[in-house]
């Protein structure tokens, strides 16, 4: 078994929750638990904070054109139920549920979608960021699922790889290179290969872009993902930088 640890970035408008959060930075939600099927989803939440903060979660759970996790920005026209289980002082704990239409989906749908039955999940928010902690099977096509959840969350919601490691006693972390989907190991070979990463620089972002012909953005969002990739990986093990470059 693995574990695949990553987080999503909200920006300001976008997530109603996250907005809340954003507000006052002593609050965060932890799921208690995050159930999916290829028609629905349904989870539990469990927020702390101040009494004024959780009343602006409970409104911003129980907005109309809000249904947890859902990623598709537009009115996506699913049945959303919000339940809140406890109300008490310093807590909230919130039950939602979903039934999915044609247009939605979210992160434990495409998980299904690509890693399969039988996944473990665990979320925690803070602020703008929602991080999330996926167990499931050592084979499962990590690679795919995140370029097809890249893919689906959008250019207003960054994401990025945290950890990917083996829930082995033996083998405590996979090699960071095998973190690497294709695309971010050919920007980042090709940024080294050009100098980019060189003081002072042998090219900008902007012409090494037109050199690999591909979208500014789209190069600098993968070379992001790519160096959290390499840098979480190098303070998770411990390990020389030299070691984790001979990788690549």
């Amino acid at each position: 078994m693995r574990e695949f640890v990553f987080a999503l970035e909200y920006e300001p408008g976008t997530n109603p929750v996250a907005d809340v959060l954003a507000e006052y930075p002593d609050t965060s939600v932890r799921s208690l638990s995050c159930h999916v099927t290829s028609d629905s989803l349904w989870r539990v939440d469990h927020a702390t904070g101040s009494p004024e903060a959780l009343e602006a979660l409970e409104r911003a759970y129980e907005n109309a054109d809000y249904c947890a996790d859902c990623l598709v920005k537009d009115d996506c026209g699913a049945d959303c139920e919000t339940q809140v289980l406890d109300r008490s002082n310093g807590t909230l704990v919130v039950y939602t549920y979903w039934d999915r239409t044609e247009v939605c989906t979210s992160v434990p749908h495409v998980a299904l979608e690509h890693l399969g039955e039988g996944l473990l999940f665990e979320t925690y928010r803070e602020g703008r960021r929602y991080r999330w902690r996926i167990v499931l099977a050592s084979d499962a096509p990590v690679h795919d699922f995140f370029d097809a959840l890249g893919d689906e969350v959008g250019e207003c919601t960054g994401i990025e790889v945290l950890r990917l490691t083996e829930l082995d006693p033996d083998r405590t972390t996979v090699d960071p290179g095998e973190a690497l989907p294709a695309e971010q190991r050919a920007a980042l070979e090709a940024a080294v290969d050009h100098g980019y990463y060189e003081t002072p620089r042998r090219i900008e972002l902007s012409d090494l872009a037109d050199r690999l012909e591909v979208p500014r953005s789209t190069l600098s969002y993968r070379l992001r993902r790519a160096e959290a990739t390499l840098a979480t990986a190098f303070v998770d093990a411990n390990e020389p930088i030299e070691a984790l470059a001979a990788n690549l």
